[in-house]
């Protein structure tokens, strides 16, 4: 149940000092949630950079419990309407800043409740980091899937909560949270996902025990895996591994469809930074939001 879900207990808070600590650091964190962008990406690109403006929305901070932890999250949403389709925005390793901020209310103005939670919170803050290899070291490779799982449920139950129609969910995520979109499309919480570029194959650990490729046959919901032709870091055969699994699997996983652009690296969709490809960011973004309606999220 959703319930039990979000009362799993994957965070044990220490007493006295160091939870002031880690509170103040929280609130801290919480309070500049979508404002600026992570310090491992600067200078960002200023000349591509898009800035949706937050006129008729309700936007900002917000935060959600799950297992006694305070989650920070942004969250956008047509201002005074209720009962909207709920998309979950996943971010890149670099948390929420301003790029995924942007992105919620991207949504927003197509009339979608879009929140996306800060999945690092417990372990760090992503964006002070300048180091991309220390950053994965000391916080990225310390998340949990199950953590991320659980917030991600507490992410739709605030979104019940507050003008949210979740029958109508949807889930999207970049670079990590590509590979997330494919992990939560298959726990029958939504309707159906758009992976931008995410990791597809990897080792097995305590923490991450398992990957796309494997639970590909078992998802729930289609998923649009949107990928760069260039990308270094995903090759192609990794793509065809997947879109083997998926024709064995459950109709959800049969659904599912690759739109490869050639001309694309990794982090095309990234509009401040230079990886970003316009052609074939402004196509996927169209893709991505066709497939949300044709799956009924909308």
């Amino acid at each position: 149940m959703l319930k039990d879900d979000i009362q799993r207990d994957f965070d044990s808070l220490r007493p006295g000092r160091a939870e002031a600590e880690g509170a103040s650091r929280r609130t801290a964190l919480k309070a500049a949630l979508g404002v600026g962008y992570a310090a491992a990406t600067l200078p960002i690109a200023a000349q591509t950079a898009i800035r949706t403006p937050a006129d008729g929305l309700r936007a900002g901070p917000v935060k959600f419990t799950v297992a006694g932890f305070d989650v920070p999250a942004y969250a956008a949403a047509p201002e005074g309407r209720t009962g909207l389709p709920v998309v979950l925005v996943v971010q890149e390793i670099f948390g929420v800043h301003e790029y995924i901020a942007d992105t919620c209310r991207r949504f927003a103005k197509l009339g979608y409740l879009a929140i996306a939670p800060e999945l690092y919170a417990r372990q760090g803050d992503p964006r002070g980091y300048t180091d991309i290899p220390k950053l994965m070291a000391e916080v990225v490779s310390k998340v949990p899937d199950a953590q991320v799982m659980a917030d991600l449920d507490g992410a739709l139950a605030w979104s019940a909560a507050n003008g949210g129609d979740t029958s109508r969910a949807g889930i999207t995520g970049f670079c990590w949270g590509g590979r997330i979109t494919w992990l939560y499309a298959a726990t029958g919480r939504v309707k159906a996902g758009v992976a931008w570029y995410g990791r597809l194959v990897g080792q097995a650990s305590p923490l991450t025990p398992k990957h796309p490729v494997e639970i590909a046959a078992e998802l729930k919901a289609p998923v649009l895996g949107l990928y760069g032709g260039k990308d270094q870091g995903i090759p192609l055969d990794t793509v065809e591994q997947m879109k083997t699994a998926l024709a064995a699997g459950s109709p959800a996983a049969k659904a599912s469809q690759f739109v490869v652009y050639p001309e694309a690296g990794h982090a095309f969709h990234a509009d401040y930074r230079p990886s970003y490809v316009q052609s074939a960011a402004e196509d996927g973004w169209k893709r991505a939001t066709a497939w949300f309606k044709a799956n009924g999220v909308a």
